[in-house]
């Protein structure tokens, strides 16, 4: 067995939440343990992702053509990832937009607040996790988009 070595969440990543923007979104790769048997790769909070999990959910059996999200939210981080399959993250600030596409199981997109995320471009048996920063609180999302602007520039 080789293990690739995790690399620690950059500190200007957990700084996301004092200047949102595209560019604060990345990619972060995460350890990969090669076995012969299979693969193995893990994720640790507040190590791998830069907050701790408090929640975990994931989208699954979305029908061809369908989009997700539609939605930014005013304090939650999170870290998307393609267990499964792929499919892209449309990231947008106001100001600028990003695309990003997910394939891989052992790399993920680390999503700051105050992001407007779009997923779509799913392919079939595609699964989508995502590690949250907290529960769900539906105080927290910003469903309009127009109201998003507001809340971004106007405040």
């Amino acid at each position: 067995m080789n293990a690739r070595v995790p690399v620690q969440a950059p500190d200007n990543v957990a700084a996301a939440a004092d200047v949102p923007s595209v560019g604060r979104c990345r990619m972060l790769d995460l350890p990969k343990i090669h076995d012969p048997r299979g693969n193995l790769t893990f994720i640790e909070g507040d190590r791998h992702v830069p907050f701790a999990i408090q929640r975990v959910y994931y989208l699954y059996d979305v029908p061809g053509g369908s989009d997700r999200g539609g939605h930014a939210h005013k304090t939650l981080q999170q870290f998307i990832i393609a267990m499964s399959g792929s499919f892209d993250v449309v990231l947008d600030d106001g100001k600028d937009r990003k695309r990003v596409h997910l394939s891989r199981s052992y790399n993920g997109l680390y999503v700051c607040p105050m992001i407007w995320r779009e997923l779509d471009n799913f392919s079939s048996g595609s699964v989508c996790m995502v590690l949250a920063s907290s529960p769900f609180d539906e105080g927290d999302y910003i469903r309009d988009y127009a109201q998003f602007m507001r809340s971004r520039w106007c405040a």
